[in-house]
């Protein structure tokens, strides 16, 4: 009898364990045949505005080169004294307008005109010297051909008329250098345009070559840039650049930006040798408003290419190599690519691109990172762009 129990037992636990294996797998199937016929599991999908697409074709890049520099005058001068002596007459100041030829300062002339009197005497008294060497030899000559005398004393008498003219000759030349420092004395500004700094007071007593006042012309601006010298081998006269003038408010009466544009003129043939950089002087094609010594900076356009180009927020670098963001049949793609030259191109920074196809959809960098797989759908402005694609 308890043999018997034990089989019911058994047989029942097997029943319910057999029925429980049945009722789990019709549930998955159920599951199953649920999700084929469609619907109950839902996939997020990323809309995607105009806005956040941009599409991979052949643009006109300008390829710059970046420049600063300061503005320097094309014209500019330094007044220095030419003679020693005390200061006298310096009225002018910093941002007074001079003229060419302007008197600008006197060295006290008091000891050159002694110095020219000087000379003067001195060379009077050559002339007398040479006055009587010249009676004697016409005496001793007339007196040889007479045969009182003999040729030696002639030669000798001829020796002396050339020593003291010689000597007389000698003081003209003094009076000549005695008169010109008496008129360097006299300081005049060789240019016109504004007194830049003023370097001495009147009443200082200065020596030769001291520096007393600067001028420059700002009628004719130009920018001193430097660049590396690899950089300069691309650099020719009469390229184009965009320059802005830091603390400058002058603004282009013609396109209201506070950009200036310039060519350059000249490239130093040496490079500087500290930095090893070179000179690269760029010519403003407007000056008024500037002043000399603001600092600028900008770019030099030294050619262009035509290049398959996306704009630079599009490629991505947060992974080891850059890549895109394509759009491939409803979902997001992520492509390597090789990067090349940056340039500017419909009023952005572009950036040429190798191994993407011509027109392919690509997201903007504006959209951020989304993974790779993710399904998206375009609006209809942006998917008729994607099938109009070339």
């Amino acid at each position: 009898m308890k043999r018997t129990l034990k089989w019911v037992i058994a047989a029942l636990i097997l029943i319910l364990v057999v029925g429980g294996v049945l009722r789990a797998v019709g549930a998955r199937k159920a599951q199953q045949a649920a999700v084929a016929a469609g619907g109950t599991v839902a996939e997020t999908v990323v809309e995607l505005s105009p806005a956040d697409v941009v599409r991979v074709k052949r643009r006109e890049l300008a390829e710059t080169l970046s420049v600063s520099g300061t503005l320097k005058a094309v014209d500019s001068a330094q007044v220095k004294a030419r003679v020693a002596g005390e200061l006298i007459g310096l009225t002018v100041r910093e941002g007074d307008n001079v003229t060419a030829g302007q008197v600008i300062a006197r060295i006290d002339p008091v000891e050159y005109q002694s110095r020219v009197r000087q000379a003067q005497e001195q060379a009077d008294s050559a002339r007398a010297q040479a006055e009587v060497a010249q009676r004697t030899f016409d005496n001793n000559k007339a007196l040889v051909d007479q045969g009182f005398i003999s040729r030696t004393a002639l030669e000798t008498s001829q020796s002396n008329l050339n020593s003291a003219l010689s000597t007389h000759r000698a003081a003209l030349a003094a009076v000549e250098m005695a008169r010109k420092s008496l008129d360097d004395t006299v300081l005049r500004s060789p240019i016109t345009g504004q007194v830049s700094q003023r370097l001495a007071q009147s009443g200082e007593r200065v020596g030769i070559d001291t520096k007393v006042i600067e001028v420059v012309d700002l009628s004719r601006i130009e920018v001193e840039a430097t660049v590396a010298a690899a950089d300069s081998v691309a650099v020719r006269v009469g390229q184009r650049a965009t320059l802005q003038i830091e603390g400058s408010s002058a603004v282009d009466p013609k396109s209201g930006e506070r950009s200036v544009g310039a060519s350059v003129v000249r490239v130093n043939p040496s490079a500087q040798a500290g930095s090893r950089s070179v000179l690269v002087y760029l010519k403003l094609d407007r000056s008024t408003g500037f002043r000399q010594g603001l600092f600028a900076q900008g770019t030099i356009d030294v050619g262009r290419t035509e290049t398959l180009a996306l704009p630079l927020s599009a490629v991505r670098t947060d992974k080891p190599l850059p890549y895109v963001q394509l759009v491939i049949e409803g979902r997001i793609a992520h492509r390597q690519v090789e990067t090349g030259l940056r340039g500017q191109a419909d009023g952005q920074t572009m950036i040429a691109v190798r191994g993407l196809d011509e027109g392919a959809v690509a997201v903007a960098g504006t959209v951020g990172p989304l993974r790779d797989g993710t399904a998206v759908r375009l609006a209809p402005v942006a998917a008729t762009a994607a099938r109009t694609a070339p």
